[in-house]
């Protein structure tokens, strides 16, 4: 290659928490790194819910939350099932999570946090690495079964040793590298989200926090009516996420859409009061990749490897910690680059160490783990709908105030259940829901 040509020993397609904890990890070997980002700047263009799961964030930078740019960390956890008119709720929250590491969770706003992840990556690069913002990567670039390079948009082509593709959900680039499919509608999950600006005095009385104490809320039931996925609030310093996602094909089957789900979250008897006065100052949607650990596309081939939405890593729980999953495998991506570039060996044979190290971490074994959660609750509705709506009009029942004995109202309880659930079957049903989601 002469001169002019733009050649690195890896080239990482986007700047999202996956592929700026895979340049991080090659930058700090010295290795000569590129990150092309689409959006104008890292973070612009990307999107998430809003909760940051931490653990490898804070071994690549120890207490990294001194200077990062996180909202509150999240001392509180709360899942809240909703009918019409009522709620039924479980709240973990403890001062445990109070201090250092702060469980791991914080909550933020991509678009400063990527900004500032990027800025602290390029302050590692040597001089021959870039963050490159603004373009797009387009194609990819072969030399007979290997992959050197990519085409972008506006800058022509630039070359690599290897590729590390962290384009998120929608990657045309692994559909061109001939890595995964174009998904199908059942594998893939839209979600909508508003950024609601509200004074943080406000949010503490509200959510009885303190200082930069958070709380993250997960909805179910009317939440979404009645579809499988989920609805959240997450608090941040002076503003709050708010949001729905679902199956693309639920939306389908129910004839409506995002928005108009989660206005009527919005609306709910249980959520308006802890929006209320807040203004509207970011709306946004992203789609989120569920087909899950038995349909993982190839996650390497000679010149390329895979990582964060890209890969599908994200575990369908209710854990919904695709973050730590996505900068893990950021790490362990650019660790086998590492390795490839001290072996001068960049073939599909020397890259699987990658997915060794993945086989060997929590990212496969939860994956693995939660492989049929998505799968059992699309089958079984009833476990996210009938069950836990007739225990919450039981619960709202036996807590009527009226002039009639207790005794009668538990025995008139006991016996609406009785006639409203097949007991064996519900028993069945929530073993079964045992084994795939916990």
């Amino acid at each position: 290659m002469d001169e002019e040509t733009l050649k690195f020993d890896a080239i990482v397609v986007g700047g999202g928490p996956s592929g700026m904890c895979a340049a991080y990890t090659m930058a700090k070997a010295g290795m000569d790194v590129a990150v092309i980002e689409r959006g104008e700047y890292p973070g612009s263009k990307n999107l998430f819910g809003g909760i940051l799961f931490t653990t490898i964030l804070n071994k690549l930078i120890p207490n990294f939350w001194e200077e990062a740019p996180v909202e509150r960390n999240v001392i509180s956890r709360k899942f809240s099932y909703l009918t019409e008119d009522s709620q039924l709720a479980v709240e973990l929250k403890t001062e445990q999570y109070n201090k250092p590491p702060y469980n791991n969770t914080f909550t933020v706003l991509r678009s400063k946090f990527d900004r500032w992840f990027s800025e602290k990556t390029e302050s590692i690069f040597n001089e021959n690495s870039f963050v490159f913002s603004g373009f797009t990567v387009i194609d990819v670039i072969k030399e007979g079964h290997k992959i050197i390079g990519v085409v972008t948009d506006k800058e022509g082509p630039m070359y690599a040793d290897v590729i590390i593709c962290a384009e998120g959900a929608n990657s045309l680039l692994a559909e061109k590298a001939g890595l995964k499919k174009k998904p199908e509608p059942h594998d893939m999950v839209t979600g909508v989200k508003e950024v609601i600006a509200l004074p943080s005095e406000i949010i503490n009385d509200r959510f009885a926090l303190a200082g930069n104490e958070g709380v993250a809320i997960e909805f179910f039931g009317k939440a979404v009516e009645g579809m499988v996925g989920g609805a959240f609030i997450y608090t941040n310093k002076e503003s709050l996420s708010v949001g729905i996602s679902c199956s693309i094909v639920d939306f389908t089957h129910k004839n409506i859409n995002p928005n108009e789900v989660l206005d009527k979250f919005k609306e709910h008897p249980s959520v308006k009061n802890l929006l209320r006065g807040g203004e509207t100052i970011e709306y946004s949607a992203h789609m989120i990749p569920e087909f899950g650990y038995d349909k993982l596309p190839d996650l390497v081939s000679h010149g390329i490897m895979l990582v964060g939405d890209s890969a599908g890593f994200v575990n369908t729980s209710h854990y919904h910690e695709g973050s730590n999953l996505a900068m893990a495998s950021g790490v362990m991506a650019g660790e086998t680059a590492i390795i490839a570039k001290q072996k001068g060996d960049f073939s599909a044979e020397t890259l699987s160490l990658y997915k060794e190290k993945l086989n060997d971490s929590f990212v496969m074994k939860d994956m693995k783990n939660f492989r049929r959660a998505a799968k059992f609750l699309h089958a079984n509705p009833q476990v996210l709908n009938d069950y836990p709506t007739t225990m919450v009009q039981s619960m709202v029942d036996y807590f009527t105030i009226s002039e009639r004995s207790k005794v009668e109202i538990r025995k008139d309880v006991i016996g609406g259940l009785i006639m409203d659930v097949k007991f064996i079957k519900m028993m069945w049903d929530m073993n079964k829901a045992r084994k795939v989601l916990l």
